[in-house]
């Protein structure tokens, strides 16, 4: 009898998975996790032969866990979710995290009851399955080797004086089908919602200020409320942004450069980062960590500039791939992703 051990933060998904596993005349199904935490519980009192695994959970990702359990205490673990079809990018990165298979939830043509059929058959495999500790990697380059390349994109901008017209110049020419953005625009309190809306009125996308756990979705723009910092977060294969005060950088919050830090942390390789007119060496440095964790740069011109200052300190760090016209930039933008 195969012990198995669901975690998956959907109660109903939990429901068919136990249903459908019940079935089996050689499998159990010892318990169901809504997170990573009560399931690290029930592996300890539970003892599982194989747990499946989600990847968007609250939290604690299922890929996080995941590495967490190879490290600490290995088992055969079945990634299931819809995030992570056979050959895409997360699956990859589970693969190379410990998972011994990945399959995806049911959608379109594909019955929960063939789901029910494979997953069963992957089970019965994975008890079989020889797992090996894994020490967690660590350092940069681990850093930029985890962060694989997704389907979603992130655009992250930062603009100062002048801003607020160069970002209504450049999103009212978006298709709506455009990458989620982030925007750290030096803006006091209480005007950022009615700059938000304004832009949300006249453009394609939608536009409105950013609020904790929002996700970062194609054709949605999201602005840093005054007084606060914007910073992007990962959940498996989903972006969102973290709402923080904190101190001032740059005698500025929002500030630009937490902004694009947490942008390269957290998506790397899938981000295009841009800078545009403002004054002072706001997004600088976040531009040069940016550029050093595979994302694409753009800066705004001289020429375009209300105030060239942030474009140029950027342009002086050698991480800005591209300098472009105001004009020109909503197009250099969708060239990018």
């Amino acid at each position: 009898m195969v012990k198995v051990l669901i975690v998956d933060d959907s109660a109903i998904v939990r429901k068919i998975f136990t249903e459908q596993l019940s079935q089996a005349k050689d499998i159990q199904v010892v318990g169901a996790a809504p997170d990573p935490y009560v399931a690290r519980d029930m592996i300890v009192k539970l003892n599982p032969d194989v747990i499946t695994l989600d990847i968007e959970m609250p939290r604690m990702d299922g890929i996080t866990f995941l590495k967490k359990i190879m490290a600490h205490r290995p088992l055969p673990v079945i990634i299931v979710s819809s995030l992570t079809p056979k050959g895409s990018a997360m699956a990859m990165e589970a693969l190379e995290s410990g998972a011994v298979e990945v399959l995806a939830k049911p959608g379109g043509s594909f019955t929960v009851g063939e789901m029910g059929a494979q997953l069963a058959d992957k089970i019965r495999a994975a008890s079989h399955a020889r797992v090996m500790k894994r020490q967690p990697a660590g350092g940069a380059m681990a850093t930029r080797k985890a962060i694989t390349e997704t389907t979603n994109k992130v655009v992250a901008i930062g603009s100062s004086t002048g801003g607020t017209e160069a970002l209504k110049e450049i999103l009212t020419r978006l298709p709506p089908d455009t990458p989620g953005i982030v925007v750290a625009q030096h803006m006091p309190p209480n005007f950022t919602k009615s700059f938000a809306d304004r832009l949300n009125d006249i453009c394609r996308i939608s536009v409105r200020e950013g609020a904790q756990n929002d996700s970062v979705l194609p054709g949605t723009c999201l602005i840093a409320p005054g007084n606060f910092h914007l910073l992007l977060r990962r959940s498996g294969a989903r972006y969102f942004v973290e709402v923080r005060t904190g101190p001032m950088i740059h005698h500025q919050r929002p500030a630009v450069d937490p902004l694009f830090k947490s942008v390269a942390k957290y998506a790397g390789t899938n981000a295009v980062g841009v800078i545009l007119t403002g004054m002072g060496s706001d997004g600088a440095d976040g531009i040069r960590i940016m550029k050093e964790a595979g994302a694409k740069t753009l800066a705004q011109d001289e020429a375009s500039c209300v105030v060239f200052g942030m474009p140029k300190e950027a342009i002086k760090t050698g991480c800005v791939d591209k300098v472009v016209s105001l004009r020109s930039m909503p197009q250099a933008i969708m060239d990018l992703v």
